[in-house]
């Protein structure tokens, strides 16, 4: 039986990577979960790999019609959530689901689908290692930054209810102990 596994993370911490690094081992039979957004698409994002991207009256029409496992509302207004039935499908072709998703997203997921799934979360050694590399990134203001890291600290009052935690302090121990714990709880 195909499973879910639910991995969040604050930003900066490494999620991505370590995701795209499990994608690429066949054995787990892993597919991402693509998650709709109300927003447009930004430069170099293609629609139905990077997001669904969808209008916002689509989406609460979407959320009306009980369609959405899990939805957020972050950023001024901009939705993102979960389809069901796309979730629905790739189990159903014997994918075990990779969902890359904020802590709320993760905790209703886990709620809905029980023993079923996996929920990870992976932490940063510290905040200011967590800052540091945010900053060595060269892609933010210092003010987006501290909204970052201020959202880091929210995010990891989540970690207890999560099922594992992995400190990403060095990122080739932390895809193996990630690598470890999916094996062990897709029984491979």
């Amino acid at each position: 039986m195909a499973k879910v596994i639910i991995i969040s993370a604050p930003s900066g911490t490494g999620k991505s990577t370590i995701i795209k690094w499990l994608m690429a081992h066949e054995e787990l039979r892993l597919a991402l979960s693509v998650s709709c957004t109300s927003r447009q698409p930004r430069p170099g994002e293609v629609d139905g790999r990077d997001y669904h991207f969808i209008s916002d009256a689509e989406f609460r029409n979407r959320i009306a019609a009980g369609e959405f496992l899990e939805y957020e509302e972050v950023y001024g207004g901009t939705l993102y959530g979960t389809l069901k039935k796309q979730v629905d499908d790739k189990l159903a072709q014997g994918f075990n689901v990779v969902f890359d998703v904020d802590v709320k997203g993760g905790c209703r997921i886990k709620d809905f689908y029980g023993d079923n799934a996996l929920s990870l979360f992976i932490e940063p050694p510290s905040i200011d290692a967590l800052r540091q590399r945010l900053t060595d990134r060269g892609t933010e203001t210092p003010e987006k930054i501290e909204m970052r890291v201020a959202r880091a600290e929210m995010e990891m009052e989540y970690a207890p209810r999560y099922d594992r935690t992995v400190m990403n302090d060095v990122l080739t121990d932390a895809e193996q102990q990630t690598m470890d714990i999916l094996r062990d709880f897709l029984g491979i």
